[in-house]
C-alpha cells in the first residue's frame, strides 16, 4: 500500500476512528453516530496496519476521529499494540488520542494510560453550556472539567484542550470565561480555533437561512487579542497560528504536518503523505472494510505535486508556525532559493511588515499573523 524508502525516513501515523455519540453542527469530518460496524472496522484496520508495515521508525501515533473513545479501552489498547508491532517507534514517541467528555470515566482513562497513550487531546470547545448546546456537543461544561481532572488523576502529564471562538451568540465575556476555566485546569497545550462554516454542515444551512448569529469582525479580533494576553500570562507560548503550549509540550505529530513531512494514514477518510504523494482513503466504513477484505485499493484520491508546487505548499504550511520556515532547509529539500523565487512579492510583503526574515527563517510578523490567509494567498 505504501512504499517507504530512504535511510533516514521517519514518519507519523494517523489512525482515523470515525464513530461518535452524535454529529456536531459544525463538523465536516467523516464520522458516524454510534459504533455501527466497529468490529468489522477493527478487523479491516488491523489488516491495513499489516499491509503498510515498515521498518522505518514512527515519531508519533495519533488516534483521531470521530471520537476514538467510543471504542472500548481494550479495543484501543489492541489497536495501539498492533501499531507498535507493525511499526518501530522512536524511544520517546508521542502517542496521542482524542477524547471527548462524556465518553470516558476514570477506569477508562487509567486503561488508556496503561496501554501506552501518553498524550490526550480533549475536545472541550466551550465551557458555556448554552454554547455547547448550539454546537451540538453531547457534554456539559462540568463534564469537560471533570474529564480533565480525571485525566490528571489517571497519570496523564501531557493534556491538551481544544477550544473554539467566534461561536454563535458568543460574546467577549463568555469567551474570556471559557478561557479562564480552561487555564485553571492547567493544561500543557491549547488548540484554539476560530469557527469556520463548512459546506454541507447544519451550520452552513442555518447561515444561508440567516439563522446563525455569529460575532462581528471587531468582536472576533477582541477575542483573539484577549486570548494572546491570557494565554501568555498563563505561561503557554504560541507556536502555531491556532496552538499554544508550555515549553516542550508542542504537538510533535501536528508539527510534522506543518513541516510538510511524511505520515501514514489508516482508516476510512484518512490521508497519507509519503514521498511527495498524498492519498485519501474512501470516506465510508462499509466500503473501506469491503475493499480491505477483497484486497482492493482503498485510496480514492492520489496526488503527486511537482517540485515547485511542493515547495510553495511547504512554505505556506510552514508559515503557520511562529518560528516560520528555514530558508536553508527549503533549499536543501527543493534546491530552490525562496528569496529569488518569490522576488518582488516577498520584498513587498517584508516592506509591508507582513513577513520578516530572522536568523535564516522566513516567518509571519505579528501583523502578518492577523492577516495570515491574505499573506499566504500571495505565496501559493
Amino acid at each position: 500500500m505504501y512504499c517507504l524508502t530512504g535511510n533516514s525516513f521517519s514518519a507519523g501515523l494517523y489512525l482515523h476512528i470515525p464513530f461518535c455519540l452524535k454529529k456536531c453542527a459544525y463538523c465536516s469530518f467523516y464520522s458516524l453516530p454510534d459504533r455501527q460496524n466497529f468490529k468489522r472496522y477493527l478487523a479491516a484496520v488491523s489488516k491495513q496496519l499489516y499491509l503498510c508495515s515498515t521498518e522505518y521508525p514512527l515519531t508519533s501515533i495519533f488516534f483521531g476521529g470521530g471520537t476514538p473513545t467510543m471504542l472500548p479501552p481494550e479495543s484501543l489498547r489492541k489497536l495501539l499494540d498492533e501499531c507498535q508491532q507493525q511499526f518501530s517507534c522512536v524511544e520517546d514517541a508521542e502517542i496521542s488520542i482524542e477524547v471527548n467528555p462524556a465518553t470516558v470515566d476514570l477506569p477508562d482513562l487509567q486503561a488508556l494510560r496503561q496501554a501506552g497513550f501518553n498524550r490526550l487531546s480533549i475536545g472541550v470547545q466551550s465551557f458555556q453550556d448554552q454554547e455547547l448546546q448550539k454546537l451540538g456537543r453531547p457534554h456539559t461544561a462540568e463534564d469537560a472539567a471533570q474529564t480533565v481532572r480525571l485525566a490528571h488523576k489517571a497519570g496523564f502529564t501531557n493534556i491538551g484542550l481544544d477550544l473554539m471562538y467566534s461561536l454563535p451568540s458568543q460574546t467577549l465575556r463568555t469567551w474570556k470565561n471559557t478561557l479562564e476555566q480552561a487555564l485553571q485546569l492547567a493544561p500543557q497545550h491549547l488548540s484554539i480555533y476560530e469557527l469556520t462554516i463548512e459546506e454541507g454542515t447544519p451550520f452552513a444551512s442555518q447561515q444561508q437561512r440567516g439563522e446563525l448569529p455569529l460575532p462581528d469582525e471587531d468582536s472576533v479580533l477582541q477575542m483573539l487579542a484577549e486570548t494572546q494576553e491570557m494565554v501568555r500570562q498563563a505561561g503557554l507560548q504560541r507556536y502555531e497560528i491556532s496552538n499554544y503550549a508550555k515549553s516542550g509540550f508542542e504537538c510533535r505529530h501536528n508539527i510534522n504536518y506543518w513541516r510538510n513531512g511524511s505520515w501514514i494514514g489508516v482508516g476510512p477518510s484518512a490521508v497519507a503523505s509519503i514521498a511527495g504523494t498524498r492519498s485519501t482513503a474512501v470516506a465510508d466504513v462499509k466500503e473501506f472494510c469491503c475493499r480491505i477484505e477483497n484486497g482492493q485499493d482503498i485510496w480514492q484520491e492520489k496526488e503527486t505535486l511537482e517540485s515547485e508546487a511542493a515547495f510553495r505548499e511547504t512554505v505556506v504550511i510552514g508559515l503557520r508556525m511562529t518560528e516560520g520556515v528555514s530558508l536553508l532547509e527549503l533549499y536543501r529539500r527543493f534546491n530552490i532559493d525562496a528569496k529569488a523565487y518569490y522576488g518582488e512579492t516577498l520584498t513587498r510583503l517584508i516592506r509591508l511588515e507582513m513577513l520578516e526574515i530572522t536568523q535564516g527563517y522566513l516567518r509571519l510578523t505579528a501583523q502578518g499573523l492577523l492577516l495570515a490567509n491574505t499573506v499566504m494567498a500571495e505565496l501559493v
